[in-house]
């Protein structure tokens, strides 16, 4: 393939996977079905039945959904439909009216809002039908967050996107899963900065969270508290700390609920945050120039979009720990390193804290980026130092690449009843009366 034509490909890639979302992107995915359903009612909503996977539901039972202060799938698809934008997209609660939060949390308390699993082969789907008057209209979203597949009025079909087979390969994953490290390097580093300039808008939004989060009390508190503990001496100042703190405080104001929009990395705010956020720390802390910062972050989201082409889209394996190697591969490139300490720092990580679990978004997903972005500093350390995990070690190959794959095995094939037992957990706790 002509150079010219993998870069505009990678750029395509990320102007499809880093872009901007307010609040948890599962639930969201839910609110924006029922805001789309709701629009085509032609009266107002009474009743809303929805239906997700098994993945969306572990993904949407804990999450507070912007704006309401209250957690959970019932509530996004109750002001989805109340006052949701459907044309937002990821952004569809953006600008969600007060009324709309009153009005949809009488619905959920009143009973008129149901969320049950969908029995399909789909990882990620979201389904809501809602009901007015004496009509109905079902929205179903399949594969990613905002791909309507299905629309139903009063039982008529009235769009269908063309069917596509669940073992079939799109042609994007098919080009991302055949790029190598050295491919992104040199896209990265040598592309002309007038083609990935619009990579800076992560940096601007994912650090107005941070500034929130450091300033006020969301989820949590994690980034908070380190603020505070920096004062004690408890924790220094030292870029390690400086780039966990500010990376968590984003992610608690994120999973806390603050009306922010965060710039996302796959489908994931906390996998944009943990791309985005270590090397900004990074860029600041070494007085990098703007173009530097901008080149880094382009290393550090497409490497995470490149790692995350071998997972499934939701999983058992938190991919804030994917997304932070992307990271990684921008703060050793910020502090002099070259393509083989990009290959060393991705195998460190590999051989550090690859096996977190997704146990379903909250706030305490914070600490699982923090963990992320603790690994991407201890990484790049040892990397500058050539210093590296060996292919004789775990899941480590002497290949960076090949390693990567071997985390996306372990995802795909090794952790499905993972996933499944997680859920079961969730669904099945704390039922003992004391």
């Amino acid at each position: 393939m002509e150079l010219e034509v993998m870069w505009e490909k990678m750029i395509d890639c990320l102007k499809k996977e880093v872009k901007p979302a307010t609040g948890c992107t599962e639930p969201i995915s839910l609110a924006y079905a029922a805001a789309v359903a709701a629009s085509k009612l032609g009266c107002p909503v009474e009743r809303i039945e929805a239906r997700v996977s098994a993945n969306m539901m572990k993904n949407g039972m804990a999450v507070i959904v912007p704006g309401t202060e209250t957690p959970g799938l019932y509530i996004a698809a109750a002001v989805g439909a109340l006052g949701g934008d459907p044309e937002g997209g990821l952004q569809v609660l953006k600008k969600l009216p007060p009324n709309a939060v009153r009005q949809g949390k009488k619905m959920v308390a009143d009973n008129l809002v149901s969320v049950d699993i969908a029995d399909v082969p789909n990882v990620l789907y979201s389904e809501a039908k809602v009901f007015g008057s004496s009509h109905s209209v079902c929205v179903s979203i399949a594969d990613d967050h905002t791909n309507i597949v299905r629309i139903e009025k009063d039982g008529h079909v009235i769009f269908e996107a063309p069917p596509v087979a669940q073992d079939e390969i799109a042609p994007e994953q098919l080009f991302l899963n055949n790029l190598t490290l050295k491919d992104i390097y040199q896209f990265a580093t040598d592309c002309p900065l007038d083609k990935i300039s619009f990579m800076e808008e992560a940096a601007v939004l994912n650090e107005e969270l941070t500034r929130v989060g450091l300033s006020e009390k969301y989820g949590h508190c994690v980034g908070y508290t380190m603020k505070a503990e920096m004062q004690t001496g408890f924790l220094s100042n030292a870029l390690q700390d400086q780039v966990i703190m500010e990376a968590a405080a984003a992610s608690d104001a994120r999973m806390g609920g603050a009306p922010l929009p965060a710039m996302t990395n796959s489908g994931s705010g906390n996998q944009g945050i943990a791309a985005t956020i270590p090397v900004v720390v990074t860029a600041r802390r070494i007085q990098a120039s703007k173009e530097r910062l901008i080149r880094a972050l382009t290393l550090a989201h497409m490497t995470s979009i490149y790692i995350h082409s071998f997972l499934p889209r939701l999983s058992a394996l938190c991919a804030t720990g994917t997304a932070a190697m992307g990271a990684a591969t921008g703060m050793v490139w910020l502090l002099g390193g070259k393509l083989k300490d990009v290959e060393d720092t991705i195998s460190n990580m590999t051989g550090d804290h690859i096996g977190m679990v997704c146990d379903g978004a909250g706030n305490s997903c914070t600490l699982k980026v923090a963990t992320a972005c603790d690994a991407a500093c201890r990484a790049v350390m040892l990397a500058l130092h050539n210093i590296r995990v060996t292919g004789s070690e775990g899941l480590v190959s002497n290949s960076a690449d090949e390693s990567i794959r071997n985390i996306g095995a372990l995802a795909r094939d090794g952790m499905q009843q993972t996933d499944e037992e997680i859920l079961h957990i969730m669904l099945n706790k704390n039922k003992v009366k004391a």
